[in-house]
């Protein structure tokens, strides 16, 4: 019986012991597996910073600090990031309810024609304002990014590059300048990754009640599952999005928001040499920098709590072309604005004014008053270029929408000034009711509206006032006069042709009751 006893002893004792070596075996095969993974990111992070297109940034979000730059003012071309300026604006439409999420966007034959990656919507059909959204931020689908940018600019993504340029500027991306909607090959199409990381935190100060569509894994189009093309998003912790990108001409691009422990930070890498390298690089600036970030103060005050999208989010299919028109009628702008998953959240920091006013039925886009966002982080907080308004059109939404001419590419100089888009297009050409403006513009006394950063804009300010001033501006006569202020050329937006002190202090006046600031002066 004591042998029988001891054989079991040691038989349970092996046992144990090979179920023992066969654990710590396992445990040293994931332990080298781990290793090797960060070793092979070490590398790819330390290529990546040597690659002669990288440019990248991290920005502690509370305090606007800068912990690490390189190249990061450098002109670089945007790619896909190009969405997020897109996603900006949608959101901004969402906000002020000119738009809802079931809001059906029409796909005309330009934007059906887009290059891939796309949804594949054909000409005439439509999709949800959210499965737009859903489409950019998982698929970065270029049909749809073009699709909304053709709703919101008016039926041309033209004039909807115009609006996304003025609003980047508006918001202190002084480098940027977009020519469509979705980061398809243009060289005039520029940013830096300073410019970019300026973005993602406005995205989320602005819109957290949107921000959650970022951190969106999948979502199912129909009868499509789309994964998203962030693979930090669910692999990295605190990663909650924002945004890849690429082009052969760009590189392989990345921003992405980090939130840990009460610290934030957002970081962006462009120029990457392959979307193994580009995050890997992202990983090592995530680690190497969020321990420097500030958390005084607990959660954020710059980047709000947004509600994390659900792992898989359902849509309905697409309408087809031949329900597209009978869906349109049955959307109003009367109708309430439909509500994010994240709507009970409080919008701490309000962005600019939009830039468009959208009708369902008719459009008519121009640009609002701007005001400046109010925060006290100094990457966001920066002085406003005045209003700016492009030529009003109106236009009837049709089920096939014609495919506006893309604008001619031309590659700006990365010397002297590049925050003024020079570009002048059918859509901001002067009226013929708008007085030639000249150096010094007429004597006498003269009514000051504002100061732009270019001609154009002083003169599309002008316009602007003329049409909200009535009869008390209706014999003046529009200019705007150039000075340089800190090494930079601006204008002076002004009215003359005032006979007297009474007459210009009387249009001031009813400029200010139109919500226009002004002063009068002897010119």
């Amino acid at each position: 019986m004591q042998a029988k006893s001891g054989i079991v002893s040691r038989s349970v004792s092996s046992v144990s012991s090979s179920r023992s070596g066969s654990f710590f075996a396992r445990l040293l095969a994931i332990l080298s597996v781990a290793v090797t993974i960060v070793m092979v990111d070490s590398v790819n992070a330390d290529a990546e910073a040597a690659n002669p297109k990288y440019a990248g940034i991290v920005v502690d979000a509370k305090t606007g600090n800068v912990l690490y730059s390189e190249n990061a003012d450098r002109l670089q071309y945007p790619a896909s990031l190009t969405k997020m300026m897109t996603l900006y604006m949608t959101f901004e439409a969402l906000e002020q309810g000119r738009i809802r999420l079931d809001t059906p966007v029409p796909f005309s034959a330009y934007a059906s024609a887009q290059a891939p990656t796309k949804l594949g919507v054909r000409a005439g059909g439509t999709i949800t304002v959210e499965q737009g959204i859903l489409g950019l931020v998982t698929l970065s689908a270029n049909d749809a990014a073009t699709a909304l940018g053709e709703m919101l600019g008016g039926g041309s993504e033209d004039r909807f590059a115009q609006l996304m340029t003025a609003k980047a500027h508006a918001l202190g991306m002084t480098r940027t300048t977009y020519r469509n909607a979705n980061g398809l090959p243009n060289t005039a199409q520029m940013t830096t990754a300073r410019d970019q990381a300026r973005l993602g935190i406005a995205l989320r100060q602005h819109f957290p009640q949107y921000y959650g569509y970022f951190s969106t894994r999948a979502f199912k189009f129909g009868s499509r599952t789309i994964r998203s093309h962030n693979r930090l998003v669910g692999s990295v912790r605190g990663v909650d999005g924002i945004k890849t990108g690429y082009t052969r001409a760009a590189g392989f691009n990345l921003v992405s928001s980090v939130q840990v422990d009460g610290k934030s930070i957002v970081g962006v890498v462009m120029g990457g040499a392959s979307t193994p390298a580009r995050d890997a690089q992202m990983r090592n600036l995530i680690a190497t920098y969020l321990p420097k970030a500030s958390n005084r103060g607990g959660s954020s005050a710059l980047i709000a709590q947004a509600a994390p999208a659900p792992a898989m989010i359902e849509t309905p299919a697409p309408v087809q072309p031949k329900k597209a028109q009978q869906m349109a009628k049955t959307i109003t702008a009367a109708q309430p604005p439909v509500s994010a998953a994240a709507a009970d959240l409080s919008l701490p920091h309000k962005g600019p004014l939009p830039d468009a006013r959208y009708q369902v039925a008719e459009t008519e886009v121009a640009y609002a008053e701007t005001a400046a966002p109010k925060s006290d982080n100094p990457l966001v907080a920066q002085p406003m270029p005045a209003p700016t308004k492009v030529k009003t059109m109106t236009f009837k939404q049709q089920a096939v929408v014609a495919a506006p001419k893309p604008t001619p590419a031309s590659m700006p100089s990365e010397q002297g000034d590049t925050s003024v888009d020079n570009v002048t297009t059918a859509s901001t050409t002067p009226s013929p009711t708008r007085a030639a403006s000249t150096s010094s513009g007429p004597t006498g006394w003269v009514v000051q509206v504002g100061v732009s950063p270019s001609r154009q804009m002083a003169m599309d300010l002008l316009e602007s006032a003329r049409s909200k001033a009535g009869k008390a501006l209706a014999s003046a006569k529009p200019f705007a006069v150039a000075y340089a202020a800190g090494g930079d050329q601006l204008y002076r937006a002004r009215f003359g042709g005032f006979d007297d002190q009474r007459d210009a202090v009387n249009a001031c006046k009813a400029l200010k009751k139109a919500g226009i600031k002004c002063w009068a002066a002897a010119q």
